[in-house]
C-alpha cells in the first residue's frame, strides 16, 4: 500500500477492546469531569493506533501508511481518514497540549510493525520511552501539572509496559513473532524464544521475568513519588491506585507462570490498591 491511502478511506481498525479491556483504569471516574472527554479521545488514538500495529492480518507497510495517516490527520496535513485523530486535534487545540504525546505513540507503534526482537533492557526501556511514558506525560500535561511529574510519570509506565510484555509473551510470540523479553538476559539465563512456545515456564525463563521484575521493582520506587508530587487532589488518588497495581501484579508475576496462563490482577487487587491510595488524600 502507498504511504498516501485514499483520502475517503478510515485507516483505524478498532480491535473492539476499549477502556474497561486494561489493566489499571483509563480516565476514571477519578479524572476532573471537565478533562474526562480529552483524556478518552487520547486513549481512543492511541488505542486505534495500537489496534493497527497489533494487527496479525496486516502488512508491515500497510501497518506504517495507517499510522502515518492517522498522524496526517491529527497535524491537520489532510482531514479524513482517521476519526480518533480528528477528535483528538480538536482536543489538543481546546486544551493547547503538546501534539507529542500523541506523535511518539506513532513511533513506537511503527516500530512495532516491523521490529520484533530486543536485545537488551536498554532496548526496551528506549521502546517504552515512546510507547508508554508519552501516555503519562499527556494525563500530566492536560492537569497542568508540574514537569517535576514527568520523572516518576516516566518510571511508572514504563514499569506498567513491562508487565504487560511479560503478561503477553507467550501471546505476542505465537500471533505477531514479537518479543520484547531481551535477548542477552536469555542468553544469559540459557533460555531462548523456542521456551515462550512451551505448556509452562522453564527454569531459563523464570530467571529471565525475575530478573526483568527486579527492575521494574526499581522503576515501581521511582514512581512513588508520583502521587507526592501531583497537585491535583483527584490525579494524586489516581496514580496512586494505579502505583498499587503495579505492585501488586509484579508479585503476582513472582509468583505465577505467565506462559501457563495470563497472569491477572483481581477484584482484590484493586480494592486494595484503592484503600491505599487515601492515604494521598490530603
Amino acid at each position: 500500500m502507498n504511504d498516501v491511502l485514499p483520502l475517503a478511506e478510515n485507516v483505524e481498525t478498532w480491535s473492539g477492546k476499549d477502556r474497561g479491556d486494561e489493566n489499571f483504569p483509563v480516565g476514571s471516574a477519578l479524572i476532573r469531569a471537565d478533562l474526562r472527554a480529552h483524556v478518552h479521545a487520547y486513549y481512543a488514538f492511541a488505542r486505534n493506533a495500537d489496534d493497527i500495529a497489533d494487527s496479525n492480518t496486516l502488512a508491515p507497510d500497510d501497518k506504517i501508511a495507517r499510522l502515518n495517516a492517522m498522524e496526517d490527520v491529527l497535524l491537520g496535513r489532510r482531514d479524513t481518514g482517521s476519526p480518533s485523530a480528528s477528535r483528538l486535534r480538536t482536543s489538543l487545540a481546546e486544551t493547547g497540549v503538546d501534539p507529542r504525546h500523541a506523535t511518539d505513540l506513532l513511533i513506537a507503534f511503527r516500530q512495532d510493525a516491523t521490529k520484533l526482537r530486543y536485545a537488551s533492557w536498554d532496548e526496551l526501556l528506549d521502546y517504552c520511552r515512546f510507547s508508554a511514558m508519552p501516555v503519562g506525560r499527556y494525563v500530566l500535561d492536560v492537569h497542568g501539572e508540574d514537569r517535576a511529574t514527568h520523572a516518576p510519570s516516566d518510571a511508572l509506565c514504563a514499569s506498567l509496559q513491562v508487565l504487560n510484555h511479560l503478561q503477553d509473551c507467550a501471546k505476542d510470540l505465537s500471533e505477531l513473532d514479537r518479543c520484547y523479553l531481551p535477548q542477552d538476559l536469555m542468553e544469559r539465563f540459557g533460555t531462548g524464544i523456542a521456551d515462550l512456545s512451551g505448556r509452562q515456564e522453564t527454569p531459563g525463563l523464570r530467571r529471565v521475568f525475575d530478573a526483568l521484575l527486579d527492575r521494574v521493582d526499581t522503576l515501581n520506587h521511582q514512581a512513588l513519588d508520583l502521587p507526592r508530587r501531583a497537585a491535583n487532589r483527584r490525579l494524586r488518588l489516581e496514580t496512586a491506585i494505579i502505583t498499587g497495581l503495579a505492585r501488586r501484579l509484579a508479585r503476582r508475576l513472582r509468583n505465577a507462570d505467565p506462559i501457563a496462563g495470563r497472569v491477572k490482577l483481581t477484584k482484590v487487587d484493586g480494592l486494595s490498591a484503592a484503600l491505599a491510595s487515601l492515604r494521598f488524600l490530603p
